[in-house]
């Protein structure tokens, strides 16, 4: 029957489960983290991973993402339990979830790729630089300020000492933290190939939880509960009487926004790391929607798919969505299982990863390629986002960069539209396409990058187009490297200035 879940072969098994070890060693510090930079629990993030991985992962379209707690949501949940307090986040999850399953449910998914790379990239960038300057008072076993900037002026105090209550406490947490950054940092530039696929994020914490029981450090350490069930809070009896709070609405369709952009941004690149089933974009929304309502109704945070356990999942050699629901099970039996190993682990440690994690969210590369390649709207753009995010907040910065977006099309206005034909044109699969690829058209385009047949060769013929921003430029590019990849002959005719550039 098409579309029926297969149990896959052994030999596919073996993979799945050897990839699956990996992932959920890369996640475990990563949930607790994401929840501590959060303001929850490390659990709410852990049980996050567990519903990302058994749930999600059986219903994604998506079936080598992985999904769980993402940075991308640390600080709007950071806010939001700042603001509303912990018992809001459920009914705003369980609402965010809904309104992603009816998006998916109207076949809404490839909107949310024709977001502007730049906005994106801006985004996570500005989120970068948050996590950075609210993970940097956690080395010093203190808590994150309340914005951006407060933090970000009170680290020059931090360091010093000036602001510490326990100096003697804060130089020891540091120490820690310094220590697991290192380790972290030298494993991956100096692991040996045999050892590849072993996280320099599980070295850095255990670096840094050795130490602290070796020299028995009077620091902070994680607090997780004896059972994990315990920490499972389910909605009370106002959860409706909340939803009639325009700024429950408002926070849940932000998370829902933000959450599904990233959630299918990280599955187009996920599906540029391998050759084989392409994501299903309506899918794997209405899964994710599935996942952040059942989180919502635990009490957990929210989730996306999230690139860096995606990247190591494809890495690890997965081949279905067996390594991703195995993952989860691991996660489970580890928090029910061996909850006192949890407890060991330093505060500072898992500030450390996340000041790792936060940097390399800031991606001047990408910044410096949208300048090179598309010239200096995009780059600022991306910078705006970021400025923006930073000093206001999330939503603010999105929709500021959406607004800069808009500027791409003003010279455009008379011609906005995307002509498209196809047919078979001397044994091959011929696209034709004129007018203007904006990211208004991006999702129109798609669809008929994607209907190309495989295995047959394409002739794309872009002497119509008038124009192409930046965001039709990438996907054209990424699908042209998939083709050949493949082994697919693509063809490209027509193309003129920065358009022939496209094929290479």
């Amino acid at each position: 029957m098409p579309g029926a879940f297969k149990l896959p072969s052994m030999p596919v098994v073996t993979r799945d489960l050897t990839a699956s070890i990996v992932v959920f060693l890369v996640a475990m510090p990563l949930c607790m983290g994401i929840a501590v930079a959060s303001g929850v629990p490390p659990e709410k993030g852990l049980i996050t991973g567990i519903i990302g991985g058994i749930v999600v992962g059986s219903l994604a379209g998506s079936p080598l993402q992985v999904s769980g707690p993402a940075a991308g949501l640390a600080v709007v949940v950071f806010e939001l339990v700042r603001d509303q307090g912990l018992s809001a986040l459920g009914p705003i999850l369980i609402l965010a979830g809904l309104i992603q399953v009816v998006a998916g449910i109207a076949r809404l998914g490839g909107w949310f790729r024709a977001i502007s790379p730049a906005v994106v990239h801006g985004m996570l960038a500005g989120i970068g630089v948050l996590i950075v300057v609210g993970q940097f008072h956690v080395l010093f076993d203190a808590k994150p300020l309340p914005s951006g900037l407060q933090n970000l002026a009170a680290a020059p105090g931090r360091i010093f000492g000036l602001s510490a209550d326990n100096i003697q406490s804060a130089e020891l947490a540091f120490g820690i933290g310094v220590l697991t950054i290192t380790a972290m940092l030298g494993w991956e530039k100096l692991r040996p190939a045999s050892m590849k696929l072993v996280p320099g994020a599980l070295v850095g914490v255990l670096a840094g939880t050795f130490a602290a029981m070796a020299f028995s450090l009077d620091v902070s350490h994680v607090n997780v509960p004896q059972s994990i069930a315990s920490a499972i809070a389910l909605p009370g009896p106002g959860l409706l009487a909340k939803w009639m709070d325009p700024s429950i609405i408002a926070a849940a369709l932000a998370i829902a926004f933000i959450a599904s952009a990233e959630t299918l941004l990280s599955a187009a690149a996920v599906d540029r790391m391998h050759d084989g089933v392409r994501t299903n974009y309506n899918k794997e929304l209405r899964a994710q929607g599935v996942g952040n309502l059942l989180c919502g109704l635990a009490g957990a945070l929210p989730m996306t798919g999230v690139i860096v356990r995606s990247s190591a999942n494809v890495q690890a050699g997965a081949t279905t969505r067996m390594s991703t629901i195995f993952h989860g099970i691991w996660i489970l039996g580890f928090v029910a299982l061996l909850p006192w190993v949890l407890r060991e682990i330093p505060m500072a440690a898992l500030g450390a990863i996340l000041v790792v994690t936060g940097w390399r969210l800031v991606s001047l590369s990408h910044a410096r390629h949208l300048f090179s390649h598309y010239g200096p709207l995009p780059a600022f753009i991306w910078l705006a986002t970021l400025v923006t995010v930073v000093a206001e907040d999330l939503l603010t910065g999105v929709l500021v960069g959406i607004g800069l977006s808009m500027l791409e099309l003003v010279p455009h206005l008379r011609r906005l539209g995307l002509v498209v034909s196809e047919g078979e044109l001397a044994g091959a699969h011929a696209i034709n396409l004129s007018g203007s690829a904006t990211f208004v058209s991006l999702p129109k385009l798609s669809d008929t990058l994607e209907r190309a047949p495989a295995g047959q060769p394409v002739r794309l013929d872009v002497t119509g187009l008038t124009t192409v921003d930046h965001t039709c430029a990438e996907l054209i590019k990424d699908w042209f490297q998939r083709r050949r990849a493949a082994g697919d002959a693509v063809e490209l005719l027509g193309a003129r200035g920065k358009t022939a550039a496209l094929a290479h």
